[in-house]
């Protein structure tokens, strides 16, 4: 479109056309909030083809709506041109303004569907990918139990050998510290000995001494096997 080429009533009808147009489409691009399928816990494959649909029609419609607005701002700079050339009249300024108005009102308007529908698809988009990683957490749950019983059963396997090998090394230090225990008696009494040889008094009161816990030993092996006696005499009565 050329400018300066129609008149001034040619404008007006062109003009007047894409504002129809793009009230049109608006109400159309409107529709397309109200038609989304509501988000829900599983999408059927034709829901998914829906909505990949709304999304071409959004993209498409979108587009078509932004070309009109571009038009008609052309045709609304060209009637302003228009009407400088004219003789000033309170009617076509009024008509004109009226036409910017209008552009304006579409103009708003387109912004403010075209924001609401692109916060509502990416609200729907966030909840699409929570919804899909609860899928998949509810669809891996049965092998993560699995998993998780296997991993118990292997830890339990590995305290218990760990349990083993504590009590190994304990009977290992213990065998250890019986032997030591063992020499330093085997010393001992060879220090003793040696000490009777050396000093007969030593070595008689050692053998007193020697004499006197047999002596002791057998008596309180006969108390305890007396009183064992009477034990089993008393329980068969």
């Amino acid at each position: 479109m050329t400018r300066g080429t129609y008149s001034w009533e040619d404008l007006r009808k062109q003009a007047r056309q894409l504002e129809n147009e793009i009230d049109a489409k608006l109400v159309s691009f409107s529709k397309l909030g109200l038609g989304s399928t509501p988000f829900n816990n599983s999408k059927s494959n034709g829901e998914s083809a829906h909505l990949l649909g709304e999304n071409f029609a959004f993209e498409s419609v979108s587009s078509e709506i932004q070309q009109l607005l571009s038009k008609l701002t052309d045709v609304n700079s060209q009637m302003t041109e228009v009407s400088a050339s004219q003789a000033p009249s309170a009617a076509l300024q009024h008509t004109l303004q009226r036409h910017r108005d209008i552009l304006q009102d579409y103009t708003t308007e387109f912004q403010k569907t075209s924001s609401h529908l692109q916060s509502k698809k990416e609200r729907e988009d966030l909840l699409g990918s929570v919804r899909r990683d609860i899928d998949a957490y509810k669809n891996d749950s049965g092998r993560n139990r699995r998993t998780d019983l296997y991993l118990k059963e292997n830890e339990h396997l590995r305290s218990s050998e760990r349990m083993v090998d504590d009590q190994i090394n304990i009977a290992i230090e213990t065998k250890e510290h019986i032997g030591n225990q063992r020499t330093n008696l085997k010393r001992m009494q060879a220090r003793v000995n040696d000490l009777a040889s050396r000093f007969p008094v030593i070595n008689s009161v050692v053998q007193r001494i020697n004499f006197r816990k047999r002596r002791d030993a057998i008596i309180l092996g006969s108390v305890i096997g007396f009183g064992c006696i009477l034990l089993l005499l008393y329980s068969q009565r």
